[in-house]
C-alpha cells in the first residue's frame, strides 16, 4: 500500500518516523530534505497565546496533491509528503512538515522550498491567532508572495 502524500490532522507528528518511512520506501533515496514549521510565541510584535487553523476537507488535500504533482514535474525527486495540522495549537507546537526525497540534496532542497512557498500562500488554510489584543486572522505576507513568484507562480492573495 502506498503511503499518503498529504495528511491533514489534529494530532502531532513524529518527524523522525516520517523521514524514516520515506527513506525506507525507496532504495534509490540518497537525500531527504525536510522543513517543520512551528507556532511562534510572538508575531508582528505581539505575544501569541494560541493559534487555530481551519481548512476545507477534501479541497485542501486536493490542492496540496496538485502542488506535489507540480513539484514532481519541476524537480528530480522521488517522493514528497506534507503533514499539516489543524485545530487549536499552542506556541512551539509543530504546524507543518514537508519532506522530499531524491538522489541528491539539491533537488530535495529546491522541491521542499517550492512546496513550503506554495503552502504559505496558496493552500486553503485559515489561521487565527489569539493575542493580548484579541483574536486576529493571519494573512500571507508580501514576502511570502514574493517567494512564490520566484517559481513563476503569481500569488492569488491580492
Amino acid at each position: 500500500m502506498k503511503a499518503a502524500r498529504v495528511i491533514i490532522q489534529t494530532a502531532d507528528f513524529n518527524l523522525a518516523q516520517e523521514i524514516d518511512s520515506l527513506r525506507r520506501a525507496d532504495r534509490r533515496v540518497g537525500a531527504v530534505c525536510s522543513f517543520v514549521g512551528t507556532v511562534r510565541e510572538r508575531n508582528e510584535g505581539l505575544s501569541v497565546s494560541s493559534m487555530e487553523l481551519e481548512h476545507y476537507p477534501g479541497m485542501t488535500e486536493s490542492s496540496i496533491e496538485a502542488m506535489i504533482d507540480e513539484a514532481m514535474q519541476r524537480f528530480d525527486i522521488y517522493a514528497a509528503r506534507v503533514i499539516h495540522r489543524v485545530g487549536l495549537l499552542q506556541p512551539l507546537d509543530q504546524i507543518v512538515m514537508v519532506a522530499v526525497t531524491s538522489a541528491h540534496r539539491g533537488e530535495s532542497f529546491k522541491a521542499c522550498e517550492f512546496l513550503m512557498d506554495y503552502l504559505k500562500t496558496q493552500a486553503p488554510f485559515w489561521k487565527k491567532e489569539v493575542t493580548p489584543e484579541g483574536a486576529r486572522w493571519v494573512d500571507a505576507r508580501a514576502s511570502d508572495d514574493a517567494a512564490l513568484a520566484k517559481w513563476g507562480i503569481q500569488a492569488r492573495n491580492a
